[in-house]
């Protein structure tokens, strides 16, 4: 190697090895992910909200991980909250009337959902509206909790949405009004303020609903004072009874089985791994360019057709079976003439064959004059050397004719 190719390596090398270290000690993003999972400490994880709760109802929390219809059909005298908190609680029918039916025994649901099923609303009489932020402070909305001991002054200061989901009730069932929503803009004195935290009593229990979910996240309750809010929705539980912590419906996954997860997640795994693969790829180059074996040259498949059909034309004649011979070359010839010059040849009269001479550079005559041996060597039982090869001549020629040459 010359002088000039090992300083454009070293150069290479030094970039690269810049470019590591550049990236190595950069700061490391922030996972915004929606998640709710309990062990996760991301911005919307809830692992403070399920060490908060653990202080705050000491001995009453259960952690659930398997779905709520197996856990319910499993303990059938349980009693107390089920707890769910994720931006999409989706039950389906079954899993929903087993939940109601346990409420309606005495029993709390606690949902924290951006979104719900219809099913679930059309039971509560209830109906969803979505109230998007104000021009003048984009996804900024202001919480407060309609109880004044539990609320500040000043409300609670959410900016990472650009809209929020809120609750219409519908019917003449009562509705309590546990939390509001609204937008925040300066010209206006007051903004019309939305129900998102609500109570409904269904059978012999309650129902707690918020369209608030991050509320109970990680970023939200260690943010300024909101550690406060989240404290005044979780009052609202009954804490003589059993909390059960829903880890099903979530997100985000409690636990990661693939391998890869442990290097790429760890900085130094990590970049370990890609230093691998570098190697890897330098070796290969430098390796296979020096011992890369010879490509064999693979020859094409033939086309064997033209010779399957000369060793089945040599079949018939060696028998002497010329009968079957004329009738397939016959046949071979009407397919040419409806293929090449799109005409039938069921019906062979004096249009066909005036159509067919324009058509392929003939006489009318010629013609007729080659149908008339067709037609001859078709009725014929036994077929002579000589007949066969008059066809085969007054075929080609008709052919070469009809093609220009």
């Amino acid at each position: 190697m010359d002088k000039k190719g090992l300083k454009y390596i070293i150069i290479a090398v030094a970039t690269v090895a810049l470019l590591m270290v550049i990236q190595y000690n950069r700061p490391k993003e922030i996972n915004w992910t929606n998640s709710y999972v309990a062990k996760h400490k991301i911005p919307y994880g809830t692992f403070v909200l399920n060490d908060v709760m653990e202080h705050l109802f000491k001995g009453k929390i259960q952690q659930v991980n398997i779905p709520p219809f197996e856990f319910l059909k499993e303990n059938e005298d349980i009693s107390g909250t089920y707890f769910f908190v994720n931006n999409n609680v989706s039950f389906g029918e079954a899993e929903l009337l087993s939940l109601l039916d346990w409420v309606d025994k005495g029993n709390t649901l606690f949902i924290a959902s951006e979104n719900y099923e219809e099913k679930l609303l059309d039971t509560l009489k209830l109906n969803t509206a979505t109230l998007f932020s104000g021009l003048e402070n984009i996804r900024s909305h202001k919480h407060r909790l309609v109880n004044p001991l539990l609320n500040s002054e000043d409300g609670y200061i959410f900016k990472k949405e650009d809209y929020v989901t809120y609750f219409m009730k519908y019917g003449t069932d009562s509705m309590t009004i546990l939390g509001t929503v609204a937008n925040i803009e300066k010209n206006k004195k007051k903004n019309e303020e939305v129900n998102n935290v609500i109570k409904r009593s269904f059978g012999k229990g309650e129902v707690i609903l918020s369209t608030f979910p991050k509320a109970f996240t990680n970023y939200f309750i260690l943010k300024d004072n909101n550690k406060q809010y989240t404290a005044g929705v979780l009052s609202y539980l009954d804490d003589s009874r059993t909390i059960y912590m829903d880890n099903h419906h979530k997100s985000g996954k409690a636990v990661y089985t693939s391998p890869m997860y442990v290097f790429l997640n760890t900085k130094e795994f990590k970049w370990a791994y890609y230093l691998a693969l570098i190697g890897v790829v330098i070796y290969v180059f430098f390796e296979g360019k020096r011992k890369q074996r010879a490509i064999p040259v693979i020859n094409p498949l033939k086309n064997q057709t033209l010779a399957f059909t000369r060793t089945i034309a040599d079949m018939y004649f060696e028998k002497g079976e010329r009968k079957q011979i004329t009738e397939h070359k016959i046949a071979h010839f009407l397919e040419f003439v409806r293929s090449r010059f799109y005409m039938s040849t069921l019906k062979r009269d004096d249009s066909f064959y005036t159509n067919l001479a324009m058509r392929s550079n003939h006489s009318k005559e010629e013609i007729k004059a080659l149908f008339s041996l067709l037609e001859q060597l078709e009725a014929k039982d036994n077929l002579t050397d000589i007949e066969l090869q008059k066809l085969n001549s007054a075929i080609e020629n008709f052919k070469k004719k009809s093609h220009g040459k």
